[in-house]
């Protein structure tokens, strides 16, 4: 006969974990939700936080396409990557970060603004931007960079993610102070907070087992 101790304790719930192909889709749509976000960004002449922020500088000063500039800023992440996370991290970040490059590239190709608001289109687009990056955060996939050291430091000494990040990311944005106007400014930096609070909220250390 079951005791109330016994009726108060949860039933222990097997761990499923992702399928290669679960992986997959949530890779390709986590990346399509972060490319679009940069799209957007783009158009209206601002930016953003991290390895991204990094290429918008480099695509606003060079004029060097930002999926270009993304891909080759990255390279050098790779290697603390597989030392640290492991292969199949790698391998997805590798991925995530590639599938951006081109995605970011492409969808000018089937999607055109004729009018964005700049200030609200720079704070919807890091809503955007946040949640695909917690679907690859779910699936054991970053976008390289700052998404490597932050995953990395959170998992071997329980620095929160979104935390490191949003200090990076506020002073990438400020380092484009001569790049972009006093408005876009204000507004990337404040996008640079959603982001990474969103990050804050839905990606805590063990919070989840799969």
């Amino acid at each position: 006969m079951a005791t109330i101790d016994d009726i108060k304790q949860p039933v222990e719930q097997p761990r499923i974990g992702h399928t290669l192909i679960e992986d997959a889709l949530a890779i390709i749509i986590g990346t399509l939700m972060v490319s679009f976000g940069v799209v957007m960004l783009r158009q209206v002449g601002a930016l953003t936080g991290g390895t991204a922020g990094m290429a918008f500088l480099a695509h606003y000063v060079t004029q060097v396409s930002f999926g270009t500039a993304f891909f080759i800023i990255n390279l050098p992440f790779y290697y603390l990557s597989f030392r640290r996370m492991g292969l199949p991290f790698t391998l997805k970040t590798f991925a995530a970060v590639a599938l951006v490059s081109v995605f970011s590239d492409l969808h000018p190709l089937f999607v055109h603004f004729d009018h964005l608001q700049p200030f609200y289109a720079t704070l919807f687009a890091n809503v955007i931007m946040g949640i695909g990056f917690i679907v690859l955060f779910r699936h054991k996939a970053s976008l390289g960079g700052v998404n490597i050291l932050a995953l990395f430091l959170q998992d071997k000494y329980g620095i929160r993610a979104g935390k490191l990040q949003m200090g990076v990311d506020c002073c990438i944005v400020l380092a484009s102070l001569f790049v972009v106007s006093y408005e876009m400014l204000i507004a990337s930096v404040l996008g640079a907070v959603i982001v990474n609070l969103i990050i804050a909220m839905n990606h805590r250390p063990g919070r989840y087992s799969v």
